[in-house]
């Protein structure tokens, strides 16, 4: 998070689709946005407010490559001319500066025409599927409650069958966190050399949570809903899948919170805010222009403004966004100021402190001890893959090291 009022790079995660989606998951968190906009029934983002984002997105940072991230709901909704447009204004407005595309579907929607369409602009794509059949179809089903398993398979196919770079994001719930090795080899069969896995903490809310005076004090573990991960749980569910991909997969399949970690063993910055010290830079846009300070943080009491009234640069560096990205680090409990495991954790998303230490005290991480486990058992690796970088040897010579270990206990 920037401590002064200088231009500095950010993302803006666009939903051009607001809340707007084919699919009805049971575990979705974001299909109740719309009733912040109570009197809305087409969410699709006009033209005039796709130009403004655009060129307001592209103007308003220093950052020689911009990448747009398109996201939803679900944003195949708007079909592919949509985003033939989207590009012509990235070019019209690019000055210079290099732009990319990434694209997050559930899938279903996908054929020749949205393949080609990606393929022939170098998208990237990223599919949501959380494992087999059976566990997939448990939560992410259509409008009429039946399972779109086939539908994202045939939509991942496509991408392949057009050697479409795409990254799988897997939802870890109460559905499948106690089936790690089944979702990990199941993703590996499909062809994703790069997984996403995405704890469940989620609240059961009120109508009153959507007014103005919604607060995080709403925010209680006595609140949760049924598909949350038991931390235990989620934290073996890392592990098992840690095992596997240590002895077998280094430098062929990339998970994003190994990865993340042996940044932050080596000091570097992470890519990822959940695990950065700070947080602040990483706004939502809405259909109507609307922004917010995150996309977890999609209420009124979050809303930074409107890109027809307010520049980005003003929204980023008002008192209340800053504020908001220091107090990931500002409202951190003492027992993870002095967590000897802090140093990859960083307190995670603050959407998920709602741990009462003790009365009077701030409130820890609900994820704290699936941390604690996860980065306890591969803190050893994650050192050793770190000096073979420094050295600049490959981090897949852990694999070898794995090797002799198993050696050595069948002897």
């Amino acid at each position: 998070m920037a401590k002064s009022n200088q231009i500095w790079s950010f993302n803006a995660l666009a939903k051009p689709t607001g809340p707007d989606c084919n699919l009805n998951c049971s575990y979705c968190y974001y299909k109740n946005k719309k009733q912040l906009y109570p009197f809305t029934t087409d969410f699709r983002m006009t033209d005039d407010t796709l130009e403004l984002f655009t060129m307001k997105y592209i103007s308003q940072q220093p950052a020689p490559e911009i990448n747009f991230e398109w996201q939803g709901g679900e944003p195949t909704l708007l079909g592919t001319d949509y985003f033939r447009k989207a590009l012509k204004l990235q070019e019209k407005y690019a000055a210079g500066k290099r732009i990319y595309n990434s694209f997050q579907t559930n899938g279903v929607l996908l054929n020749d025409e949205w393949c080609s369409f990606f393929k022939e602009n170098d998208f990237l794509i990223g599919i949501s599927i959380d494992g087999p059949e059976e566990i997939h179809n448990s939560a992410r089903t259509n409008k009429g409650g039946q399972g779109t398993f086939s539908s994202v398979m045939r939509g991942i196919n496509l991408l392949k069958k057009y050697n479409i770079d795409f990254n799988t994001l897997t939802v870890v719930s109460s559905l499948n966190v106690e089936k790690p090795r089944e979702v990990y080899n199941f993703l590996k069969s499909i062809g994703s050399n790069y997984m996403q896995f995405i704890p469940i903490v989620e609240q059961l809310r009120c109508m009153s949570d959507w007014e103005d005076k919604y607060t995080d004090d709403l925010y209680t573990k006595n609140n949760l809903s049924p598909f949350s991960v038991d931390p235990e749980k989620y934290g073996r569910f890392l592990i098992k899948i840690f095992n596997e991909w240590v002895a077998k997969d280094v430098g062929k399949h990339f998970v994003q919170i190994f990865d993340v970690t042996l940044a932050n063993e080596l000091g570097l910055s992470p890519g990822l805010c959940i695990f950065d010290e700070y947080c602040g830079n990483a706004l939502a846009v809405e259909h109507n222009g609307d922004v917010f300070s995150c996309d977890h943080y999609v209420t009124n009491t979050y809303k930074l403004g409107n890109i027809h009234h307010s520049n980005f640069n003003n929204m980023l560096f008002s008192v209340r966004q800053q504020q908001f990205g220091l107090n990931k680090f500002n409202s951190l409990p003492d027992a993870c100021r002095k967590c000897s495991y802090y140093q990859y954790c960083k307190g995670e998303c603050p959407k998920n402190r709602i741990i009462d230490v003790n009365q009077g005290e701030k409130k820890l991480n609900y994820l704290c001890k699936s941390y604690k486990l996860f980065f306890e058992h591969v803190k050893p690796y994650m050192e050793y893959m770190a000096e073979e970088l420094q050295n600049q040897r490959p981090p897949a010579n852990i694999m070898f090291k794995e090797l002799e270990k198993i050696a050595l206990m069948k002897g």
